[in-house]
């Protein structure tokens, strides 16, 4: 149950992570409309997804996960 609960809470961070870098992006750039949504989209789900990567295989190095 612990394992799932730290799951749960890294792809909560992960997601927070990717859809903040996603917005920033797309702010940035100034787009906006459909395209800024797709683009924001697909850029927050590639950082998200690299940061639970980076994260779990980090915690993993810590021993803090199993």
């Amino acid at each position: 149950m612990q394992a799932i609960l730290g799951s749960i809470v890294l792809i909560i961070i992960c997601g927070g992570i990717g859809g903040f870098a996603a917005w920033a992006l797309v702010t940035t750039l100034g787009v906006d409309g459909t395209s800024g949504a797709v683009l924001a989209a697909i850029v927050g789900m590639i950082i998200a997804v690299a940061a639970f990567a980076g994260l779990t295989t980090l915690l993993r190095a810590l021993r803090w996960l199993k």
